[in-house]
């Protein structure tokens, strides 16, 4: 928001549930931009002063926890569904009870839905550390200025304590200034 204060105009960022929820508890103080500007280009300063670690930190967290082999394979979920779903047709047809092989589609369809929704996240981790990693690699010195356009490629949020602003890259990285 724009704030006006004896006739000098300057931007400050606020809580938005402080503007729009009347009786609002947020305590988090108002922030001048230069000051969140000033902060967030420090945290990538610092970032690119250690990118050798970050780097080493990223390819860990890749081949650890977001490695493609951890991804579910749904084939064979697929193949139990197509086969239980030909037992349920044969089972209605037949006026046999066959609320039991329902359940177990559904289970399944569940199982299978949990799955997609992993790995989709994963390929979002994969995809957010990828594009980190081009930018320590692509980048050769330190930062002079706020760039609008790469603090939304890279940076997730900024959180307001009394005494910092934490700083959370979309890598998960996250630099106390």
């Amino acid at each position: 928001m724009s704030w006006n204060n004896r006739g000098c105009r300057s931007i400050v960022w606020r809580c938005v549930s402080r503007l729009e929820e009347k009786g609002s508890d947020c305590t988090s103080p108002t922030v001048n931009e230069e000051v969140l500007q000033g902060a967030v280009v420090k945290a990538i300063n610092e970032l690119l002063a250690s990118k050798d670690t970050f780097l080493s930190t990223l390819q860990a967290n890749i081949e650890t926890v977001l490695n493609e082999e951890h991804d579910k394979v749904t084939d064979d979920i697929d193949a139990k569904l197509e086969e239980l779903q030909n037992e349920l047709l044969r089972l209605a047809n037949s006026k046999t009870d066959y609320e039991e092989v329902a359940e177990e589609i559904y289970r399944l369809r569940e199982q299978k839905q949990n799955a997609l929704v992993e790995n989709a996240e994963r390929e979002g981790k994969r995809q957010r550390i990828a594009e980190m990693t081009d930018f320590l690699n692509e980048q050769s010195c330190e930062l002079e200025e706020y760039d609008e356009q790469l603090v939304r490629r890279i940076i997730e949020k900024v959180t307001v304590h009394d005494d910092k602003l934490t700083i959370e890259f979309k890598s998960g990285v996250k630099i106390d200034v």
